[in-house]
């Protein structure tokens, strides 16, 4: 039962997550947080650093150039977007990205330092200067964008659910969750949704700092239903595939944004000046095709919303 090793084994390292543990590219993180959640990552993609870049105006910017490295939240727990493989080794779509992103701002990105922040935690740790920039499956809302402000959307998902593979009961989507027991990450986009739309009974929510965690409560029969983005829940069903399915009636649109400090208008203009040409050379779609892309579903650049 690969899939139960792999939940177990990131369940117990997410207690590591309450204190942001943190690591070098290709090296573990010193307490050992976030686990292992695929095989080997292979070989990243290589990006050339920006021999020249500035960002005139960026208090971001200007620590980042003293420092000589960015330093990047992200998660993971989330196959083919965010993870570590068994070496330590960080990869995935949001891992490459976050690697392009500090190669635009010409620093290497195989010097990021990157720290793992749960989803509760995002707007305090950009808020506060504990990171650069955040690249984590970060939904863009109206609500977030008073606390931080984002670059992109790099990608758009849509909610959706993982299920047991022989449970068929909730094939209708959304509208067949009442009374059924449904788990998602703390603080997410997705469970506050669950919630403010009444999806099922408050007594059948439960909330863990990983979606790993609500992945292994699957497995384990002790909830129905874990429901976030499409795109991470692909990830853990092409890990057990004769285990666990995607549902395949979306439900949302979620637009991935980079976080970024509020008031650093020139980095933002600069990281989404950065996107735009990803989307336009191919850059992008490499990435995906490298990572989200060999869940089998095709994926192209969503436009992005500068402001």
């Amino acid at each position: 039962m690969r899939m139960r090793n792999l939940v177990a084994t990131v369940g117990v390292a997410a207690l590591a997550l309450t204190v942001g543990a943190c690591g070098k590219d290709g090296t573990p993180a010193a307490s050992g947080g976030g686990g292992s959640t695929s095989g080997d990552c292979g070989d990243l993609h290589k990006f050339d650093v920006a021999p020249a870049a500035d960002v005139a105006g960026s208090p971001t910017y200007a620590k980042i150039k003293a420092r000589g490295n960015a330093v990047v939240g992200v998660k993971a727990d989330q196959p083919n977007l965010g993870y570590k493989d068994a070496n330590g080794k960080r990869c995935g779509f949001d891992i490459e990205i976050a690697r392009m992103v500090s190669a635009q701002l010409g620093f290497d990105p195989d010097k990021i330092e990157y720290k793992e922040i749960p989803s509760a935690n995002r707007e305090t740790a950009i808020g506060g200067g504990e990171i650069d920039y955040y690249v984590g499956t970060y939904s863009i809302t109206d609500k977030r964008k008073k606390l931080v402000s984002f670059a992109g959307p790099y990608f758009v998902a849509g909610q959706d659910l993982l299920v047991r593979k022989g449970d068929t009961s909730m094939d209708g989507g959304k509208d067949s969750l009442k009374g059924k027991k449904v788990c998602s990450a703390t603080g997410s986009t997705p469970i506050q949704k669950v919630k403010d739309e009444g999806l099922t009974e408050a007594s059948n929510i439960s909330e863990f700092k990983t979606y790993s965690e609500c992945v292994s409560q699957l497995l384990d029969n002790k909830t129905d239903a874990v429901t976030t983005d499409d795109a991470i829940l692909k990830g853990y069903a092409a890990n057990a595939p004769d285990e666990l399915r995607v549902v395949g009636k979306p439900f949302s649109t979620e637009k991935y944004g980079i976080g970024l400090p509020l008031a650093d208008k020139a980095l933002r203009d600069k990281v989404n000046a950065g996107l735009e040409k990803s989307f336009s050379d191919g850059t992008w779609q490499a990435l995906y095709d490298a990572t989200l892309g060999k869940s089998g579903s095709a994926g192209t650049p969503p436009p992005l919303e500068k402001y």
